[in-house]
C-alpha cells in the first residue's frame, strides 16, 4: 500500500511492533485488523473497472441474490466485508469461517 510501518500502524490502530510482527509472520493478523486491511485495499481499487460485483463473478441466481445482504446494500465489491452473505449457498457463522471461503474467492483475490 506504499505506507511505512508507522503509517500502517496508525491506520490500523495498532503498534508499529504489531505491524512488524505481522509482516515477519511472528503473529497472526487479528480478524478486525485483517478486515481493515482488506477494506483499505478495496478503497484503493474502488474505481477499477475490472473489479466486479460478487453476484456477477459468482453468477448467483436471482433467488439467492435477493436474500443476500451484499445485493440488498449494493455492496457486491465488498461482499467479503459483510457478515451474512450467502457464499457457497449458505451464510457463515463467523469471520473465520467466512474468510476461509473468501480467501479462495475471485472477488477478494482481485484486491491482492
Amino acid at each position: 500500500m506504499n505506507r511505512t510501518q508507522k503509517e500502517m500502524a496508525e491506520l490500523l490502530g495498532v503498534s508499529i511492533k504489531a505491524v512488524h510482527s505481522y509482516e515477519q509472520g511472528w503473529r497472526n493478523i487479528p480478524p478486525h485488523v485483517e478486515r481493515q486491511i482488506f477494506f483499505l485495499l478495496s478503497r484503493t481499487r474502488a474505481n477499477d473497472k475490472n473489479f466486479k460485483s460478487c453476484w456477477i463473478v459468482k453468477k448467483c441466481p436471482p433467488k439467492r441474490r435477493n436474500l443476500c445482504p451484499a445485493w440488498e446494500f449494493k455492496a457486491g465489491k465488498l461482499c467479503w466485508f459483510i457478515n451474512g452473505t450467502i457464499c457457497e449457498c449458505q451464510t457463515q457463522k463467523n469471520w473465520l469461517e467466512k474468510m476461509t471461503i473468501c480467501r479462495s474467492c475471485e472477488v477478494l483475490s482481485t484486491l491482492l
